[in-house]
């Protein structure tokens, strides 16, 4: 498998040219859009006979039925690999914790002698998890949206995944369902899946908001349930997964590489970058890449995401850590000798890894922090999964008389402005009361 890659050198290009390489690569699917608005249609008009129709069309199996019983569930908790089990325990664990300190705290506060004001958060129920299938069993993925999900105080957790060859789901994703709390589990994947949680079915609880990464096909789907009124929420806009490394010479090329391949392999549209102010680690590392992507059993996949990725050498760390904020990248990993510094300069990013002992890795699986992150720039505006979006934000007030009178003239004066009368005589009406 040739590795192609060579070093590019930002200076040297010209301002259009510089663009060009910061942005992701686009995979058009003509009429996938079509496809999912027909599929979609078809749930909703169908329900579960339509869901085992679209999967015998598109995973070519018919499942015994949709929904994975409470004894199948225990079974596969049951026969989990004693090791895995305790993978599972270690990192759930840490996930727990990580996540149990960012839970969102109800408050109350005097805003003026007698105006009481509130928030309040309450769990969202039925919340829908989406856990991908394909090539690789996304346990952590189960982990990332279950835990969360019950932390918020989620009574009903329903998930969805793709059977495999044999019309069933993954053992080891059923047993993590077990051991996380998920509710209730659905032998369906794709569009439908998301249409499912989304609309709801005969057997396939409509869910408040959608959770979980997935392909093209699901990736649209939750975009065009989230802008349906009837539809559902997502947790937030996602595509192919990336990595931004930022590396100086002291920068092991070998773990380098290793952190690019990671998300490489994910897909043949990931993309991966290095940013670097070393020639000598930017050739060593694309020599490492040359030398471990034709090992790997993903190695046609790393192949063709290795197309779309680039190694660039800028002119200084500070221009690296300035691009990086510009491209806002799904991982960010600083692997220099000032990495705690650099991590300060970050403003757009979904997750940072800092230092050169701290592999993405860990964050995928067992760190603590969430794996489900925005991708394709939509790290400006979004933040990494957490227990809050399991969650609704409500207001209260309340205003004693006292309270009425001192500042209703305020509200009266600004709905005068507004020019909406109602508003200042909902006011008027008491305050002539008192």
């Amino acid at each position: 498998m040739p590795i192609e890659l060579q070093t590019i050198q930002w200076s040297g290009l010209g301002a259009d040219e510089q663009q060009r390489l910061l942005r992701r690569p686009v995979f058009d699917q003509p009429g996938l859009a079509e496809s999912v608005t027909d599929i979609l249609r078809r749930v909703q008009d169908g329900g579960d006979a339509e869901l085992l129709a679209l999967t015998r069309q598109f995973d070519g199996v018919s499942p015994a039925a949709l929904e994975v019983t409470q004894e199948e569930l225990q079974a596969a908790a049951d026969g989990l690999d004693p090791e895995l089990r305790e993978a599972i325990r270690d990192a759930s664990e840490r996930i727990e914790a990580f996540h149990r300190a960012d839970l969102p705290r109800s408050s109350r506060l005097e805003t003026a002698p007698g105006l009481r004001c509130e928030v309040r958060y309450h769990a969202l129920d039925p919340v829908g998890l989406y856990i991908p299938g394909g090539s690789a069993p996304l346990i952590s993925t189960v982990l990332m949206l279950a835990i969360p999900a019950q932390l918020a105080g989620c009574t009903e957790i329903i998930m969805c995944s793709p059977p495999g060859k044999d019309g069933r789901i993954c053992g080891e994703v059923l047993a993590a369902a077990r051991l996380c709390g998920v509710t209730r589990v659905f032998c369906v994947g794709g569009a439908q899946a998301i249409g499912a949680l989304a609309y709801g079915t005969e057997s396939v609880p409509r869910c408040a908001k959608l959770f979980g990464p997935g392909n093209a096909w699901v990736t649209e789907a939750k975009q065009q349930v989230s802008q349906d009124p009837g539809g559902a929420p997502i947790d937030l806009p996602a595509g192919p997964s990336e990595v931004l490394v930022i590396a100086d010479a002291a920068a092991d090329p070998e773990h380098v590489a290793w952190d690019l391949l990671s998300q490489a392999e994910h897909g043949p549209d990931s993309q991966v970058l290095l940013l670097t102010d070393s020639d000598a680690l930017a050739e060593a590392v694309i020599g490492e890449l040359a030398r471990l992507a034709p090992q790997s059993p993903r190695a046609d996949i790393l192949e063709r995401s290795l197309a779309e990725s680039r190694v660039i050498r800028v002119e200084s760390l500070d221009r690296a850590v300035t691009l990086s904020n510009e491209y806002a990248p799904e991982h960010l990993i600083l692997n220099t000798s000032d990495a705690e510094e650099r991590a300060e300069q970050v403003r757009n990013a979904g997750s940072v890894f800092i230092g050169r002992w701290t592999p993405e890795s860990l964050g995928d699986y067992c760190s603590g922090t969430n794996h489900v992150l925005p991708t394709y720039g939509w790290a400006r505006s979004y933040g990494a999964l957490g227990v809050s979006d399991f969650m609704r934000r409500m207001t209260f007030q309340q205003a004693s008389r006292e309270a009425l009178a001192r500042v209703g003239p305020t509200a009266e004066k600004l709905a005068q402005v507004e020019g909406l009368d109602a508003h200042r005589m909902a006011v008027r009406a008491r305050l002539n009361r008192t």
